[in-house]
Formats: C-alpha cells, structure tokens, sequence
C-alpha cells in the first residue's frame, strides 16, 4: 500500500509541473483523418484539380460531432511542403476569402462508431503550385472551424501524401518528348483555336505524317477512358503505369494497330458542320480515302472539350458511307 501511494504521489507532483491547456484532438487516436488522392494520376504544373478525398473515421465508442462549413476552406486546410521543409504559399482564394468579414454557414455532422464521413476537395483551391517538383501534403481538420483567420484549439491532422508536379511534356508516338516544330524549329504551343481548327490541325498534320502536331489537340488519357477494357486497366495502374499505357497507345495510334478509323490517312476531308457551347463541341467531317481502286468515303464526328481554355479532341464516331 505505501509503495502504491508514493507512485500516486509522484504521479501527481509530475502533473502538477505542466500548466492544463485545452485537449488537442489530433492527440486522440479514435478519430482519424485520411487522405488520398481520388483518382491518382500524372499531375503537371498547369491547372487541371488535383482531387483530394478527405475521410474522418469514428474509431471509438462514441458518436463524433464536428461542424464543417458550406465553404470548406473554414473547415480544413492543406499544409504543402518542399522536401526542404519550405511551405508552400496558399492560394488566392484562400486568401481572399479567409480574410472578408462575413458569416461562415455550417452544419454539424455525427459520426457514429465505426463510422466515416468523406468530402473530396481540389489542393489547388488551398496551395499555390507554380513549380513542378517533390512535396508533402497533409491535411489539417478543424472541427469547431477556422474562425477569424485563426484556427480553434482542437486540429485533427491526417496522414501525409507526396506530390510530384511535372512539366508538361510534349510526347511523340515513340514516348520521347518533343519541343519543336520539326518544319519551322518553332516551339509547338497548344492555340485557342475554335473546335473546327482543331480537327483541321490535326487533319493536316495526318496527311503530312506530322505526329507531333497530330497529338497536339488530343487527349490521350480521355479517349483511354472511353473504352470499357482499357478503363479497367487505367484505373487498376499506378502512376508510373498510367503513363506506360500513355506511351503504348500513343505508338499503337502511330502504327494504326488500333483506332484504324481514327489515325488512317485521308485522301481529302471536308468540315460539314460545327457546333459547340461553353465547354464541349462536336464537329462533323467528310473524309475520303483511296482504298485500292475505290474511294471510299466516311462521315467523322469528333467530339471535344474545352481544358484550360483549350479544344481538346475527346472521342469520336465514325459512318461508313460506301465507295464511289
């Protein structure tokens, strides 16, 4: 009994030494935070989201109360870091709106045991990413919000993620990047250009053999989503594999050993129609094409839609029409 009460009596000495502050609750192991990106890929430096999926689980006995705000900015953050431990800046309009005086809406969320609850976030909308580059991001959770600029005492913090930001390539068939126009030695920069220049780019550029302008205006990754079995095989690679399958297709599309329709040579084509609002566009082509001793013609319509204020040829469909 006495050895009992001197270990209480230490005990208690030592706690008395530490001032009580308010419990942080990224100290409490039953309520975590995860993240992962929701649909990994090769990102670059240009302004395509990088979708982070954020995940508060309820790992204990209790059901879990957090208010998250309409404008999630005042309900989580993302800390980036450089390898060398340098923050990276936040965005503008974390910025702008974290520092207007205005009310910030929410609502409360239960979670109950064993339960989780997940909302999906752009990082761009919260990090300044202008360079490419190595980084480590991790998530920061406030669940009595982020009032005044300042955050509450209690911070939830989620596991860590790297974050490769590339340049972006410009590839020819063969996977090596290509940088100049091999006609004018010009530097090949994607023109925003009506959707009816585009398909005639790329045209021209396939009856002169031009495959680095042919792949200028189309997106690869797009068209590989468009086909059930080769979506599978997107979505179960990694990174790395991503843009392996990249690479082959873009060399499959040069040797016409699949998409025939798409990549044969046109003898002539004509654009019959072109129609597009803000976002996608459709334009219609007459193409021909010497089959032996026949012409045969077809009916293209390639679709396309608008990234970074750029036409981007997305899929397409094709109408035999029989030979002349």
């Amino acid at each position: 009994m006495k050895h009992e009460n001197l270990i209480l009596f230490f005990g208690l000495m030592i706690l008395s030494m530490f001032p009580l502050f308010a419990v942080d609750v990224s100290s409490d192991a039953s309520i975590g935070v995860n993240i992962r990106y929701y649909d990994k890929r090769v990102y670059y430096i240009e302004n395509d989201p990088i979708w982070v999926e954020v995940t508060i689980a309820n790992n204990s006995v209790d059901t879990y109360r957090f208010k998250l705000a309409d404008d999630r900015i005042f309900s989580v953050d993302f800390d980036v870091r450089t390898l060398s431990n340098r923050n990276i800046d936040l965005s503008e309009r974390v910025i702008r709106k974290r520092t207007r005086n205005l009310p910030v809406f929410f609502r409360e969320v239960s979670v109950a045991p064993g339960e989780s609850f997940s909302f999906i976030e752009n990082l761009r909308d919260y990090a300044l990413l202008e360079q490419s580059g190595s980084y480590v991001v991790q998530a920061k959770l406030y669940p009595e919000l982020l009032k005044n600029n300042s955050p509450s005492e209690a911070i939830v913090l989620s596991n860590r993620l790297s974050l490769s930001l590339r340049n972006q390539p410009l590839q020819g068939p063969d996977g090596i990047p290509l940088a100049l126009d091999v006609e004018t030695n010009a530097i090949l920069v994607k023109e925003r250009i009506p959707p009816d220049e585009v398909v005639e780019y790329l045209l021209n550029a396939r009856q002169k053999s031009q495959w680095e302008k042919f792949f200028l205006y189309l997106d690869l990754e797009a068209m590989i989503m468009n086909d059930a079995g080769r979506r599978r095989l997107w979505l179960a690679e990694s990174e790395e594999g991503r843009q392996r399958m990249l690479d082959r297709y873009r060399l499959d599309l040069q040797n016409a050993a699949i998409d025939g329709d798409f990549s044969t040579i046109p003898l002539e084509f004509t654009i019959e129609r072109t129609s597009y609002g803000r976002e996608e566009g459709n334009v219609t082509v007459l193409e021909k094409f010497r089959t032996g001793t026949y012409i045969e013609s077809k009916r293209y319509t390639y679709h396309l839609r608008k990234r970074d204020d750029v036409w981007m040829i997305v899929d397409y469909t094709v109408l035999n029409l029989g030979t002349e």
